[in-house]
């Protein structure tokens, strides 16, 4: 592995544990730093929401139906949906890699996005949830990541 490479790995495998430290404090907490929630509502706005809503509410009424293409449209991310099951090691996967290598059609966002952008989304989507969702997800991360 060269030197850049084991480089861009350390600050994101850094990056990853200060989000998950961040994750353990907002569990306590639930506090968030406002500048990273405007950039992450700004960069799920300006990437996301025209497959999954403005306030990531979805953009069709029954997102559990298969749309014309024998697909399943774009779930709500606003804790309506499935979205807080998932760890955010398999959220940032998910924006990363798309869905479409499994038959989804989610692209791939790792050209476009940056880790810390893909962070601060994860970020405000979560500050949408109530509580007791919000609290589930915790325990999915703390299971995964403990």
């Amino acid at each position: 592995m060269g030197q850049s490479m084991s480089l861009k790995l350390g600050s994101t495998v850094g990056l990853f544990l200060l989000f998950t430290s961040g994750l353990v404090l907002a569990h306590q907490h639930r506090e968030y730093d406002p500048k990273v929630l405007s950039h992450g509502q700004q960069m799920f706005q300006s990437h996301c929401a025209i497959c999954h809503g403005m306030q990531a509410q979805g953009t069709v009424e029954d997102w559990t139906q298969k749309d014309q293409d024998g697909r399943y449209p774009p779930p709500p991310l606003n804790g309506t949906a499935h979205t807080w099951h998932h760890s955010v090691t398999s959220l940032v996967r998910t924006i990363k890699n798309g869905t479409q290598v499994i038959g989804g059609s989610m692209p791939a966002w790792k050209d476009e996005l940056s880790d810390e952008e893909i962070l601060s989304i994860i970020l405000w989507l979560s500050s949408l949830w109530p509580e007791e969702i919000y609290q589930a997800w915790m325990q999915v991360n703390l299971k995964n990541n403990p």
